[in-house]
């Protein structure tokens, strides 16, 4: 729903108009009591640099009080997985001066950063993290996890990615969407069976990474996610939340309250 005409960096504007649209519906109550939309993450072009700042004030009228932050890919690898992003960018666009430009219009205005990249781009995150303490940041898809060329041994990537979880967990204004996982990228190859995966079965290969995400960062800073659509390649929507019931299974009432709610609630400050 982007904008059909106007300037290039204006068009995300539109896409933050419709969702807003499809919040307004839900706030009106007549289709229950679920408040759809009621944060929207939207688009700018940090690589405007301080330019962006018109775009950010244009995206937050748009959001009418719903608008909370930007999502900006930086995706990058060696391998085919840069295939999946919807641009190319540079290996260390965090790390460019105009991107940071960018990026420091953020917190001024007290709007988050989503930050979506694939693991062994993570101390690219650490870096930018170290300039910018008061931004508040969501690591998506528990770090970007890779299982196809050249990262198919798994436990050499476990390795990796949670050394990197764990300097990372240092940084108190970041937090995890733990989830993500059933992207094909992963290459867990549960799409080839003739029958789609069982929660159990989730649960069981999915259990090291969640758990390590909310071991180093604790419950208080994760919040678990769908991706749906995109995780709907390996499995069904209740059958993808049954598997993380599973591996919750044994944290405390006030740990799950967190991770299926009051995490997410807390950063993008929504009424719970």
């Amino acid at each position: 729903m982007y904008r059909a005409s106007g300037p290039a960096e204006m068009k995300p504007i539109g896409e933050v108009e419709f969702v807003n649209g499809i919040a307004a519906m839900g706030a009106a109550g007549h289709f229950g009591r679920t408040r759809l939309c009621a944060g929207v993450v939207g688009h700018a072009d940090l690589m405007l640099g301080a330019k962006v700042a018109p775009v950010l004030e244009a995206l937050t009228a748009a959001g009418n009080g719903r608008f909370k932050g930007i999502r900006y890919g930086t995706i990058w690898d060696t391998g085919d997985a840069a295939k999946f992003g919807r641009h190319q960018v540079p290996r260390h666009l965090m790390a460019d001066a105009t991107f940071r430009a960018g990026f420091a219009e953020l917190a001024p205005r007290d709007l988050s950063f989503e930050a979506w990249l694939f693991y062994p781009q993570l101390d690219d995150l650490a870096e930018l993290l170290t300039v910018f303490p008061d931004t508040r940041v969501v690591l998506n898809h528990c770090g970007g996890l890779l299982g196809i060329a050249p990262h198919e041994d798994r436990a050499a990537v476990f390795e990796t990615w949670s050394a990197h979880i764990r300097k990372l967990a240092k940084f108190p204004n970041l937090n995890v969407k733990v989830g993500g996982l059933g992207m094909l990228y992963c290459n867990w190859e549960f799409h080839l069976n003739v029958t789609p995966p069982s929660s159990r079965q989730l649960a069981d290969t999915w259990r090291p990474y969640v758990e390590t995400c909310i071991e180093e960062f604790g419950a208080n800073r994760c919040m678990l996610e769908s991706n749906f659509p995109p995780d709907k390649q390996t499995c069904g929507y209740g059958v993808l939340w049954n598997a993380f019931k599973r591996i919750t299974e044994k944290y405390s009432d006030a740990e799950k309250a967190d991770l299926y709610r009051d995490t997410a609630a807390r950063f993008y400050k929504l009424d719970a």
